[in-house]
């Protein structure tokens, strides 16, 4: 694709100073680095694809999760209203199954923090999925510039000893080598700036899904801990007014992020 564009961009016929010309005049190092920065670029453009599909997916479950979930009578009955592969499915079986390890504990400890561990790991987990890829768009944003200069400063001084065995130093002989060994600045610019964008709006986004996966953990935990009786308000869909709650909340919610978590009644 990238030689395609930069073909249709160079005159017609036996072009002496395109793309083709220089990489054969820059032997093997230049076709290694070209070779480098393509696959960057293609690399680049599979995780961004890819992750915005993922993304997607998983926002789309956030709007089912409001709308229909907390309707339920319990957290199982929920679950299975989920997509079986549902992060947040994910962590009301983690939630779930934490709840029911934590009875066959023989040491003592705090039911919130054996429950909060659970569902933050859980959380990280997704989390790590979802940052999986965005390190390689980081690293080509971030080397491919040098990668371009490194086939330029090897291009150059290639042009000079050249230039110098031929004893010329007119303006043609000079101009059609040096702007061949820039094509590959051109290149690393071409294949970086799309990956930094690319990492930058993929970041955002996934701040985004985290913030409401941490909210959902809370409400989780918040339900568990109070065996049911704190649990946040159906959220109406279509213009269509929610469900009524089968229990009102009981007292005020401590999130799990927050110091001395969600209170318990004994």
């Amino acid at each position: 694709m990238l030689m395609t564009i930069l073909a249709a961009a160079a005159p017609k016929g036996d072009n002496p100073y395109g793309l083709e010309a220089a990489l054969r005049e820059g032997g093997l190092i230049a076709q290694t680095v070209f070779g480098i920065l393509v696959l960057m670029l293609f690399v680049s453009l599979y995780i961004l694809f890819t992750k915005l599909f993922e993304q997607q997916k998983i926002i789309n479950q956030y709007k089912r999760v409001r709308a229909q979930f907390w309707q339920s009578n319990s957290l199982r009955e929920g679950a299975a209203k989920l997509e079986k592969n549902s992060a947040y499915r994910q962590i009301v079986d983690d939630g779930v199954q934490a709840q029911d390890q934590y009875k066959e504990l023989t040491d003592p400890i705090e039911a919130h923090d054996w429950l909060h561990g659970s569902l933050a790991r859980s959380e990280a987990s997704i989390n790590s999925q979802l940052n999986g890829g965005l390190a390689f768009l980081a690293t080509t944003g971030a080397t491919a510039p040098f990668i371009g200069l490194f086939g330029t400063v090897v291009g150059i001084y290639r042009a000079l000893i050249k230039i110098g065995s031929a004893g010329q130093a007119s303006i043609d002989a000079v101009a059609g080598p040096v702007g061949e060994a820039l094509i590959m600045t051109a290149l690393g610019l071409v294949v970086a700036v799309p990956a930094v964008l690319a990492y930058n709006f993929l970041q955002r986004r996934n701040k985004a899904i985290s913030e409401n996966l941490n909210a959902f953990s809370n409400d989780v935990l918040g339900y568990l801990a109070s065996d049911g009786r704190v649990r946040p308000k159906a959220v109406a869909v279509a213009g269509k007014a929610p469900a009524a709650a089968t229990a009102k909340p009981v007292g005020p919610t401590t999130t799990a992020g927050q110091a001395g978590g969600v209170q318990t009644r004994a």
